[in-house]
């Protein structure tokens, strides 16, 4: 055998392989641990811990380049267990990405520096999502293995034929959503999906068996995954584990039992390297322990060298692929072709030609039915509400077990897992995903929803059931602070149309923005067309613009959003009887519209003094635009169980109860 140049007897070989992983091991647990010192911050126990088993996994098995961190056919590396982060970035520096510097993890932690607490996704950086809330990783790695597969039966194995690797920890496996990503990744047979389990029973309160006593075994194997158990410091067993697994039939969890803290005399296995730097006296010991005589951030050269080595092995490997990708560049560009501009002319000009009445939820179906035809791109699903959600037409496929020749994915009644399996859909190629559930759910979704946005993800979530107007399902089922605190969470578009136009016209700003995702807020109750002529242009783009007026002087203004449009059209023509003249704004996007110039929003909201607003859920995000002086029409407590007209009648929302308040409110 050869290593170094020098040749070895094959029995002494696994002596010196050994010796050169345990100082590749090493780098990555010194970069790390010397890195947390320094911010005095951060979490040096997982890194030290999982160290041996990243330098197998990045030595020997991992496909990427760090030349091209975008190629299309790389393994991905989720990193679940987001706090370890310095465990990625040790691992990018030395593997040769331009991306992570030496003195960038010098800065770890501090303001502007890519090597940030917990790891945040930058295109080409080889950060390839943005961890930190635990489990989220783990639904990420489910949706790339989904959209891997689902690119594989498209362009055949030669082209894409990548894995994807999550490591995840004790506290991933705690949280709800695990379980949720783990048994849809098991009901699919992702095959091209392993979990490396960081299985060191040691969580912040201290060892795991304070409220843990699960089965790990039984619990994956009723998933319907493969289990490895190894010990996750024996370079051995941790190469047979990777090269089992390369073959393999359904998702496969390696367990690798580690010691938290991996060479820390007084802080090894304890809940101490958890969270916590190991100060300077410990940090000698641990030096001192495994025999590394190197300065704070100092990797000696020959074992520097050996890591660019092992990194730039992807050269070559993408060098061999691109042969084959070049021939079938178009076919790869016609699946990420968007046919948008032709499906929103076409469905503009239905919408003037078929006017009734019609839900919102409708609406958003019929668009889809055009947009699913003509675009290959569109991955879509539901929480098991396709009938209610309207986001399964006749010309989608459903993705099955083995079978990934779809468009739609049944993700069961899962919403967390499936709005963080959209998040890696999305950010493995140039799929869009969208996912439907009650509006009411985004409880269950709002963590992931929060980092589409953090992420600037195109994800479009369709929110159906978006007000009191679903009815005799009662308060459990009815929104009303939902779409104040989703308007809250920076670069979301929450859009609520008030008709069919509408509705095409935000799916358009939905399929157009591509780095902000959406939520598609809509209602079970049919509304009346408040817009009945073809415009190229996209009213709803300025987020708010007038509908109707009922005089050219006006003393009133009127907001309103999606079904309560069509109340405040009634109430402007009741007060017009009455010689109350005014105008109706509809705001599909509170977002957008904040977003127009001053003169604009100057235009729509600075003619009246007095402005009201009416809409069916929670005030709070109204009074910013009407002001101490106007008023909020709308309902600050939870809903009723009774037929939806009955509601809206008890809580005021009536054309009659507005007038009233509406007069009252310009004679004093």
């Amino acid at each position: 055998y050869e290593y170094n140049n020098k040749l070895i007897h094959p029995s002494l070989y696994r002596i010196f392989l050994n010796k050169n992983n345990k100082d590749l091991s090493n780098a990555v647990r010194f970069l790390s641990m010397d890195a947390v010192q320094k911010a005095n911050s951060g979490h040096p126990g997982m890194p030290m811990g999982m160290a041996d088993v990243a330098t197998v996994l990045f030595k020997n098995f991992l496909k990427y380049n760090p030349k091209n961190p975008n190629w299309l056919n790389r393994d991905r590396f989720i990193l679940s267990a987001g706090h370890g982060s310095m465990l990625l970035y040790s691992l990018l520096y030395l593997t040769g990405y331009k991306s992570i510097s030496l003195k960038d993890i010098k800065k770890f932690r501090q303001l502007n520096c890519i090597c940030a607490g917990h790891p945040e996704y930058h295109a080409g950086t080889g950060i390839e999502t943005t961890t930190g809330p635990l489990g989220q990783g783990i639904a990420n790695s489910v949706g790339f293995a989904i959209a891997e597969e689902i690119l594989k039966k498209k362009l055949g194995k030669k082209i894409i034929n990548h894995k994807t690797y999550v490591l995840a920890g004790d506290g991933c496996l705690m949280e709800g959503i695990s379980h949720e990503a783990m048994s849809l990744a098991g009901h699919l047979k992702l095959k091209n999906l392993v979990m490396l389990f960081d299985n060191n029973s040691i969580s912040i309160d201290g060892p795991t068996n304070l409220a843990v006593s699960d089965n790990f075994k039984k619990r994956f194997e009723s998933y319907g995954w493969n289990y490895i158990a190894i010990n996750g410091h024996n370079y051995n067993e941790i190469f047979k584990a990777l090269k089992k697994v390369q073959n393999a039939k359904k998702p496969t969890v390696i367990s690798c039992k580690t010691k938290i803290g991996y060479g820390s005399p007084n802080k090894s296995g304890k809940a101490s390297s958890h969270g916590s730097p190991l100060g300077n006296e410990e940090v000698k010991l641990v030096r001192r322990k495994l025999d590394w005589k190197y300065k704070p951030f100092e990797i000696p050269k020959n074992i520097l060298n050996e890591w660019k080595k092992i990194g730039h092995k992807g050269v070559k490997l993408e060098t061999n692929w691109n042969k084959t990708y070049k021939k079938n560049k178009n076919k790869i560009d016609k699946i990420f072709k968007n046919k948008i501009n032709k499906v929103i002319k076409s469905e503009k000009k239905n919408a003037t030609k078929e006017i009734k009445s019609l839900a919102t939820r409708k609406s958003s179906e019929l668009i889809l039915n055009a947009l699913t035809y003509e675009n290959n791109n569109l991955i879509g699903g539901s929480a098991d509400l396709a009938g209610s959600n309207n986001t399964k037409t006749k010309f989608h496929k459903t993705i099955k077990p083995s079978n990934f020749n779809g468009n739609y994915i049944h993700y069961g009644v899962r919403e967390h897992a499936m709005c963080g399996i959209m998040n890696g859909i999305a950010l493995h190629s140039k799929f869009i995903p969208y996912g439907g559930t009650f509006l009411i759910f985004s409880d269950y979704c709002k963590p992931s929803i929060r980092l589409s946005a953090l992420m600037k993800q195109q994800v479009i979530f369709i929110m159906t059931h978006d007000s009191i107007g679903l009815g005799e399902d009662g308060p459990t089922h009815q929104p009303i602070e939902q779409l104040s605190g989703l308007r809250s969470i920076p670069n979301l578009n929450i859009f609520r149309p008030a008709d069919r136009m509408e509705t095409i016209e935000c799916w358009e700003l939905a399929l157009k923005n591509s780095k902000t995702p959406s939520i598609l807020s809509l209602t079970r109750q049919n509304l009346n067309p408040i817009r009945k002529k073809y415009l190229t242009n996209n009213k709803c783009s300025l987020g708010a613009y007038e509908i109707l007026r009922t005089n050219k002087n006006i003393k009133l203004t009127i907001l309103a959003s999606g079904s309560e449009v069509n109340l405040a059209i009634e109430t402007s023509h009741k007060l017009a009887k009455n010689k109350i003249y005014s105008k109706v704004i509809s705001v599909p996007c509170q977002d957008l519209f904040d977003l127009q110039s001053r003169s604009y929003k100057q235009k729509i909201l600075g003619e009246t003094k007095l402005k009201v607003s009416i809409e069916a859920g929670s005030t709070d995000c109204w009074k910013k635009y009407v002001g101490n002086e106007g008023f909020a029409f709308g309902i600050d407590e939870f809903g009723r169980s009774a037929p939806y007209k009955d509601i809206y009648k008890h809580f005021g929302l009536t054309t009659e109860n507005i007038s009233k308040k509406i007069k009252n409110l310009i004679r004093n």
